[in-house]
Formats: structure tokens, sequence, C-alpha cells
């Protein structure tokens, strides 16, 4: 864990979002210094924890995907439902000035814990909501998914390949790229403001909006008046020799080699140097692109990784998982990192991306088991072992 001079050092945030989009946002929040306190249901706990695969044994046993995502975090079990929880969150407001939620809208009024409900204990309060339509407008209570933004927001249609449609993303892009990083900006915004004005703020988080703005050169374009994105038919969606080709072992090379230096080293490189003077012609994209195909499905990945290892033209091999993270880059970047999950197992876990002065931690605290910080959180509040002991037998908390 970062230690107490993290840049975020003196944030305080109540984190009530489960799964991915929050969760990621707070594991953000908390690898940089804050202060993050889970709000977690005892009776219907966060779906992460039982996501295999699992270390450990028995009622040590924790889910990898939760000791990562919620790492340098700590957990109070309540139940939102009775109404001595939100006397609880209420109290907390003293120090945790942002809240973090990722309910459907109107969830968190129906529990007393609306943003106009809190900001009647703390004025200058920082509430950001994270759904996925928007806290208004004709979806506002609909299921969605990260593959459902997607769709919406218009990117699937121009992601994928044109004879076989959208495809799927390696990972959830709208979740992501759209809530958990744009739910950290906006409030980082907030404090900022908070600091400058003295005033609270309500953040409105949709991962569709969040998914459509990022749209922004292709989208850009069609608004201007050009031509639709499609399939296969921009500059960097395949719609040009920028892209993926097969090499003989049935790997993959990319090839990002759009400016002219680039290309001309990329065209010496696989043998071709006069292929680049066909980049002015009047040709369709798609017959230079099956000649370079051609070409590169001769040799092995490894072969064209070393014709390309002194050349500098943005071709690299595309590694698995594990060769990302044994590569020289991952490594050296300190990408990977280690958590003590106690009883003497260590496990290794993405790194934060961030590093600040040169510093990136070492090692991390896991995600913390249900309820593991409950008791310590309610006697830092003020309450007697007695009182937290009623709690407990009526379970209130866990």
């Amino acid at each position: 864990m970062l230690p107490d001079s993290g840049p975020l050092a003196g944030l305080k945030v109540l984190d009530f979002s489960t799964l991915l989009p929050g969760p990621y946002a707070t594991l953000l929040l908390a690898d940089m210094g804050a202060d993050v306190l889970r709000i977690e249901s005892p009776q219907r706990p966060d779906m992460l924890r039982a996501l295999p695969p699992y270390f450990g044994e028995g009622k040590d046993q924790v889910s990898a995907a939760h000791a990562g995502i919620n790492r340098n975090k700590r957990s109070l079990a309540l139940n939102l439902k009775d109404h001595r929880a939100g006397d609880i969150v209420r109290r907390l407001l003293a120090e945790y000035d942002i809240v973090i939620e990722q309910f459907r809208p109107g969830v968190m009024e129906k529990l007393g814990l609306s943003y106009e409900t809190l900001r009647q204990t703390r004025e200058d309060l920082i509430y950001c909501s994270i759904t996925g339509y928007g806290q208004s407008g004709p979806m506002t209570q609909r299921a969605g998914h990260d593959i459902n933004y997607l769709a919406l927001s218009g990117l699937a249609s121009y992601s994928g390949r044109a004879d076989s449609g959208p495809s799927l993303s390696g990972t959830q892009v709208a979740d992501i790229a759209g809530g958990s990083h744009h739910a950290v900006m906006a409030i980082l915004a907030a404090v900022y403001r908070r600091q400058n004005s003295g005033k609270g703020s309500h953040i409105d988080i949709s991962m569709t909006d969040c998914a459509f703005a990022l749209n922004a050169i292709s989208g850009t374009n069609a608004l201007a008046g050009g031509d639709l994105p499609g399939l296969e038919h921009e500059l960097l969606n395949g719609g040009s020799y920028y892209d993926y080709y097969r090499t003989a072992d049935g790997r993959y090379l990319s090839v990002g080699s759009l400016e002219p230096q680039f290309a001309t080293r990329f065209f010496e490189g696989i043998g071709e140097p006069q292929w680049v003077e066909r980049l002015m012609a009047d040709e369709p994209p798609g017959i230079l692109k099956a000649d370079i195909a051609g070409v590169i499905a001769n040799r092995p990945l490894e072969q064209w990784v070393q014709v390309f290892a002194d050349i500098d033209a943005c071709v690299e091999p595309v590694l698995d998982f594990q060769e990302a993270s044994d590569s020289a880059l991952v490594r050296e970047r300190k990408m990977i990192c280690h958590t003590d999950l106690g009883h003497g197992e260590t496990v290794e876990q993405i790194n934060t991306p961030f590093c600040f002065d040169g510093h990136k931690p070492d090692y991390h605290a896991p995600g913390a088991p249900l309820g593991q910080h409950s008791r310590d959180v309610l006697l830092g509040l003020g309450l007697e072992d007695t009182e937290i002991d009623s709690l407990l037998a009526d379970q209130v908390i866990a």
C-alpha cells in the first residue's frame, strides 16, 4: 500500500459499489493513497468474491479477482435496509466526505442515503453515482452491461470485422474506460472545486455517455458531415494496413507503421520496399493488406520479432498475458507487485500504473474479508462493544 505521503493521502471515500466499475475506480484512488472504506451487504455479498480462481483454503479462501480489485480497502458489512445502518453512515460522514455508489437511480433514495439526504449531514459532500444510462433520460431503470453500453454508444458498430460483425473486447471498455476512469477524473475535479469554493457535488456518471464520448475521432468526423464510421472502414480499425497479421505459427504481429518513415522501414523489413509507393496509389486498401498478410504468413512470429528488433517501425508481437507479464517492459516498469494474503502466502498482482517521483509500491494489502473492519470502524465512531454486539446479533452488521 502506498505510504501516508501518497498523492491522495487524506481523501476518505465510502464505497457502496460492487463488481467492476465502482470498485476499479476506488482501487485507483486507494492505490494513490486514499482511505477507502467499502460498505458491503452481509446478505448480498459482492459477486466478485465468488469469482474463481481462489487462494487459500476453507474460511481463509479468497478470490484472486477480489484480492486484486479491492486491495488497499477496508470492509464494513452493513445491512442498509436497517435504519440503524443509515445512522452509522451519517456518523461516518464526519470523516468520509466522498461517496461512490453504483445502484440504479432511486435505490439510495429508498435507503435514505441519497445525495440530497446525506448533504443535509455534510454540505460539502462529493457524491458520485455510476450507472449504465445516467440519473435522467428514458433508460434510467433499464438493466445493462458493458456490451449494451458499447452497442448503444455506436462504438460497437465499427469495432470488429466486416465479414463477421462487431467483436467483443478483451476487457470491459465501457465499464473501466467509461465508468471507472471518468468517475476518478470527475471526483478529483470535484475535490479541486471544493477546495476553492467549499461546495460539494453530485456527479452523474453514465457509462453509455462515457462510451459515446470515446467516439473521439470517428464520431467527431461524422458529426461534422463526414462518413459514418464502419467496420474496417477507418484508418485505425482495419480500413488501412494498420492491423494484426497472422504468422506461420498461428501467432499475430501488430503493424502500426502509419507515418512515412515507419512505413518505409516496415516494407523494407518484410522485403518489399517498393510497396511503400502503393500507399499513394489509387488502390483499395484491402489489396495491399492481403499482400502483406501473405508475406507475414510465411514466417513464424519469433523470426519477425528478430527482423524488427532493431527497426523502429511500430511493429510488435501480440503477446499473451503471461508473455506480457514476463516481459522486460512490464517487469522494469514495475507493473507486477506482490500481495501478502497472510499465512505465509504471497501472490503477484497487476500493480498501479501511476508512478509518482519514480516510485511505485512493491506490496499491497489484499481485498479484505467481508466485514473484517466492522468492529474497528464502529469503535472509531465511538460505539461501545455492547452496542456493536447488539448490532451483530440483529444482523445490522457482520
